[in-house]
């Protein structure tokens, strides 16, 4: 079967994709249907952390699917009460109440919903540049032109400010505003960075003005950044946090935690997901968080980071293609002085899998199970492509 053309006989056309069939993953490494293997920095967009067909979580799913799979929340399950006991433990002080979903957008339009209620207010803010997925509420804090113009207008009452301006965080952020929606890193708007002083900005004006602080690590969550969250590295502390990707090592679940006086003012069947909590999705997350600890993936991001980081700014160096680096740990963009896509095309024929982020900046996401010897490898095609 050739397998390009018989999905494109059913797509819909939304995605672009590449002219590579995938389907094999182990690892650090992806693998097309003739058996070419690739290196894969995407780790599928930031979800495989824990590395491709990770045997421990591919286990629990196994077993679980044996036990129950459909547990929809009007009753009680095991493992759905094991996974937000272990969140709870791992999130940072005081967001003791979690809401299950099934992927990114979902946690930021509950984020969103739970923000208007507890505060009951309508304003809502964000940052230019950021990303929060593409659902109606979400969309509206997503800043890309490309993907609001064709679905407008859009939930109101959203207004966006730049990235890093504490100033305008003073000024945006009023009595009226039922909360502020950030990234610590953001990942599609070009692997930007939040200033310590603008993350301080945020926490003390929600804190005087009583909008919520919602932070998005959908993406930096679960040791990304050589933190299990990147908000670690700023010591803030949030009201609302979001979470999925690599909740789940690329099988679908995600979380929307809260403080529990945000809990209250929520009305009995307010909200609510179907497969949301789903014991299957349950029984992976926890094996994938398990799995994260027990290997010390964390601490292991942050070591493995600084060396791509070293080797990318030597890099950096001797190529005058090469405008900025910068990212935290396994998170890193590579800003180029040109368009990135004809690099990304070079890179895969080279066998290296990497993202784009924006016009000019190519991505790194590797699995945090990635080897130094891997990262080396990683580094040689880059400076051979570029």
């Amino acid at each position: 079967m050739d397998i390009k053309k018989a999905e494109d006989v059913f797509t819909t056309g939304i995605y672009s994709k590449k002219p590579v069939a995938i389907v094999k993953g182990k690892g650090s490494y992806m693998y097309d249907e003739k058996g070419k293997k690739y290196l894969d920095c995407t780790a599928a967009y930031g979800t495989a952390n824990m590395g491709h067909s990770n045997p421990e979580v591919a286990k629990a799913i196994c077993a679980q699917s044996k036990k129950i799979i459909a547990c929809n929340e009007i009753w009680h399950n095991d493992m759905r009460a094991k996974l937000m006991g272990k969140l709870v433990k791992l999130a940072p002080k005081k967001l003791n109440k979690v809401f299950l979903c099934n992927s990114g957008t979902e946690a930021v339009e509950a984020a969103l919903k739970f923000a208007r209620v507890a505060t009951k207010r309508t304003g809502l803010v964000a940052a230019e540049m950021g990303f929060h997925g593409r659902t109606m509420g979400a969309l509206s804090a997503t800043w890309k032109k490309e993907y609001r113009e064709y679905f407008e207008p859009l939930v109101p009452g959203v207004e966006h400010i730049p990235f890093n301006d504490a100033i305008a965080l003073d000024e945006k952020i009023t009595d009226k505003t039922a909360a502020l929606i950030i990234e610590i890193v953001q990942g599609e708007g070009g692997v930007r960075v939040a200033s310590k002083e603008f993350l301080e900005t945020a926490q003390r004006v929600c804190n005087e003005t009583g909008a919520l602080l919602i932070v998005d690590e959908i993406q930096t969550g679960f040791g990304r950044t050589g933190k299990m969250f990147a908000l670690e590295h700023f010591g803030i502390e949030p009201d609302i946090l979001c979470l999925a990707k690599s909740m789940g090592n690329g099988f679908p679940v995600g979380a929307t935690l809260i403080k529990e006086g945000i809990a209250k003012e929520l009305p009995k069947a307010s909200h609510g997901s179907t497969f949301g909590g789903n014991p299957l999705a349950c029984a992976a997350s926890l094996a994938a968080i398990n799995f994260l600890e027990k290997k010390k993936l964390v601490k292991a991001a942050e070591k493995k980071g600084k060396m791509l980081m070293a080797g990318l700014e030597k890099l950096a160096k001797e190529k005058k293609v090469i405008k900025e680096v910068r990212g935290l740990g396994l998170m890193v963009g590579i800003e180029l002085y040109g368009k990135a896509e004809p690099y990304i095309e070079k890179l895969m024929k080279e066998g290296l899998f990497v993202l784009q982020a924006g016009p000019e900046v190519i991505r790194l996401l590797p699995p945090l199970t990635i080897g130094e010897a891997e990262l080396k490898t990683v580094l040689k095609k880059l400076e051979k492509v570029l």
